[in-house]
């Protein structure tokens, strides 16, 4: 039986090194894990190339402002729906259509109540 009060110098490393060796393959087999998780959950990417953007010419300039910058789609009309909703809403729109958000335009965000829906 041994003796772990009075515990001999070599015995101690060995004890040591193995409780190194069982912690650095945990951390291993940890990462292994995550990497195959990340590879199962990464969205699938279509084997197409999407098509090429076609800038979109305004039917007519604004008529109390100036020139708008580049990208910008004009005003959004918001009925009952906070700035930050809204902002949330068009980035998922954005990020499940994989077109960046300046070539999107927004016309309206409207909530749909309950009440509304039946």
């Amino acid at each position: 039986m041994m003796d772990l009060i009075n515990i001999s110098i070599p015995n101690a490393a060995l004890t040591a090194l193995l409780g190194y060796l069982v912690v650095f393959l945990g951390l291993v087999l940890l990462m292994v894990v995550v990497l195959i998780q990340g590879k199962l959950m990464a969205p699938k990417k279509s084997a197409a190339p999407a098509p090429a953007a076609v800038p979109v010419e305004e039917a007519a300039p604004a008529k109390r402002e100036g020139p708008k910058a580049k990208g910008t789609a004009g005003e959004l009309k918001l009925y009952d729906t906070d700035p930050k909703d809204a902002a949330m809403i068009m980035a998922i729109v954005a990020d499940a259509t994989g077109k960046p958000l300046n070539e999107l335009r927004f016309l309206s965000i409207r909530e749909i109540k309950e009440e509304e829906k039946k």
